[in-house]
């Protein structure tokens, strides 16, 4: 009898537990991750971290961040984790209801480059001078605005070159004495120009923080499917602390994914201002889009809209807790880390 009641307890215990397990509203999600792809996502799927919530992901690929946004706002996909900050602030701007709930890079490694032999004084070099970059980058246009400038698109000369190799090109031939360099340039700049360029700053040099890539869905979607959206972010807080770990495996593991050499993509992976995390960064988008508005990239209709309800802080919160609690074993001081970063972050 004493037997029968032990099973009794030990299979009403597990079946509690299967009850309480959480299950997706949806199982397979469509998502674009550009062509540099995500190095959480390739974690998650190859750890089966997905498997295990029951996720599986669907990848559609895009030629160009606007087109992401055009996969999104035509509903081809559920999430966009690569098009940037401005891509999907401008979108929200022009009437797109879409909502913000994480990241993926919240810097890039963007480099500022110049001729090889040339002083970096700080962002007051720019003024005045031809830069090859778009001014729709935030960062740069509200550190123009810091130094004092109210219009900082009179204040230099932007050169929009939309191919960074044409950029790197210009510098070289002495077209522009500036140009900001995608994250996939630094093995061409740090190895192949080495001798023609230098590096004079990161854009996370310039503003910390500064939000290079969030992770957006369209509003319908994320209200229809929290669980799954949450399910989500467990597993991508749970690679981003396998990644901080292992960034040698991870970046073996990207440049299989992203077909590319791993020298290529150590080359950006290994920096220091190549900066991965899951976190929605509330401030620094309210930051972005106050800037953005300031120097005329977002549409009048940005007058009427608060920010703030286009950024789900919520699902992250309860996710980061829900991970703590589920994997802070495996590393506690990450989760601790987290969770103060969180606050900083996002509590306003």
């Amino acid at each position: 009898m004493k037997k029968f009641l032990a099973v009794l307890l030990v299979l009403t215990v597990l079946s509690g537990a299967v009850a309480a397990k959480e299950v997706p509203e949806t199982s397979l999600v469509r998502w674009n991750s550009g062509a540099s792809g995500n190095v959480l996502l390739t974690i998650a799927e190859k750890l089966g971290y997905f498997e295990e919530v029951g996720i599986k992901l669907q990848e559609v690929p895009a030629t160009a961040n606007a087109s992401a946004m055009t996969l999104l706002s035509t509903g081809m996909v559920d999430v966009v984790s690569n098009a940037g900050t401005s891509n999907p602030l401008q979108q929200i701007a022009a009437g797109v209801d879409l909502t913000i709930f994480g990241g993926h890079m919240m810097t890039g490694a963007m480099p500022i480059i110049a001729k090889k032999g040339v002083k970096w004084n700080g962002v007051k070099d720019l003024v005045g001078k031809k830069f090859a970059c778009n001014p729709s980058y935030f960062a740069l246009t509200g550190a123009v605005m810091d130094l004092g400038y109210e219009k900082p698109l009179e204040a230099l000369d932007w050169v929009v070159i939309t191919n960074y190799n044409d950029a790197l090109a210009a510098v070289i031939k002495g077209e522009v004495d500036y140009a900001l360099q995608g994250t996939e340039q630094n093995y061409t700049i740090k190895n192949v120009n080495k001798d023609n360029v230098e590096i004079m700053c990161y854009m996370s040099d310039i503003m910390p923080a500064y939000s290079c890539c969030r992770m957006e869905a369209k509003t319908e979607f994320v209200k229809n499917n929290p669980i799954t959206i949450k399910l989500i972010l467990k597993a991508l807080l749970r690679a981003q602390s396998y990644y901080e770990a292992h960034k040698a495996e991870a970046a073996a593991w990207h440049a299989e994914k992203i077909r590319a050499d791993k020298e290529f993509v150590e080359a950006y992976m290994f920096d220091e201002h190549y900066r991965v995390n899951a976190d929605p960064l509330l401030k620094s988008i309210i930051r972005a889009w106050n800037i953005l508005d300031a120097t005329g990239f977002l549409s009048e209709t940005a007058k009427s809209i608060n920010i703030r309800d286009h950024v789900n802080t919520e699902l992250y919160r309860e996710a980061l807790k829900e991970a703590a609690e589920e994997y802070g074993k495996e590393a506690p001081e990450f989760y601790e880390k987290m969770q103060k970063f969180f606050e900083e972050n996002n509590n306003i």
